[in-house]
């Protein structure tokens, strides 16, 4: 995914109210954006370091940029913006970079399903419709400070959303379906995916369940630079 036209780049001031954030340009002018993220995005806020963002030519948005990519404590780039991780992931399929998921003949994205009115990122199905494969994708930016070793962990705050999602995927696999949940890594340094017991024990114990009702779990990780970013591998996932 390529970024255009090509993000701007500015030194992070601070977010506030979730969805602003104030940067400081080279030419010293500060300006509020855009922040995409509902997350804590702990360990992704470092003030005064570099930070990218896009630019939208919609005239009726209040705030125009939005923020795409951050640099960590470590140094690594990470990208938040999580609405990204949706056409990430699909351009990753459609590219045959995820194996996991290839050789189904029709792709649909936000499909309605499940008993709690869910929608589903991705729904694969061939062309016999006798199998169908649900795909829910999470985006991981959270990197273990304490660990330091590459360790990822979802999610970053308490994801009540983040259950009733495994739910649903475990009802589907009841059904006879594939159920796939798709850790979606903007994160230069994680090197491999777990749950974030810590922060949300019940989405931990919840996606333990599913794992064992035979939901997959799949962790892919991106490059990511100012010019672009691009799912490239699959990453190690544990329960532990």
């Amino acid at each position: 995914m390529k970024y255009t036209p090509p993000l701007q780049q500015g030194a992070l001031i601070k977010r506030y109210k979730r969805f602003l954030t104030d940067v400081r340009l080279p030419s010293g002018e500060e300006i509020t954006i855009h922040c995409p993220n509902t997350g804590s995005m702990k360990n992704c806020l470092v003030p005064d370091a570099a930070c990218w963002f896009s630019t939208s030519d919609n005239p009726k948005r209040k705030y125009p940029h939005t923020w795409e990519i951050a640099t960590t404590p470590q140094g690594h780039l990470a990208g938040i913006n999580t609405g990204r991780a949706n056409a990430l992931v699909v351009e990753a399929i459609e590219a045959g970079v995820v194996t996991e998921l290839g050789g189904y003949a029709q792709l649909r994205r936000e499909v309605g399903y499940g008993g709690e009115r869910s929608r589903i990122d991705i729904l694969l199905s061939d062309d016999a419709q006798t199998e169908l494969c649900y795909v829910e994708i999470k985006s991981v930016t959270l990197y273990d400070e304490d660990v330091d070793d590459g360790l990822g962990l979802f999610p970053d705050a308490v994801s009540s959303r983040g259950a009733k999602h495994l739910r649903e995927l475990m009802a589907m696999r009841a059904e006879g379906h594939r159920a796939v949940l798709f850790f979606c890594v903007q994160h230069s340094g994680i090197q491999r995916v777990a749950p974030a017991a810590a922060i949300d024990p019940l989405y931990a114990e919840t996606l333990r369940e599913a794992v064992e009702s035979g939901v997959e779990v799949l962790a892919y990780g991106a490059r990511i630079s100012a010019g672009e970013i691009v799912l490239t591998r699959r990453l190690p996932f544990s329960l532990d």
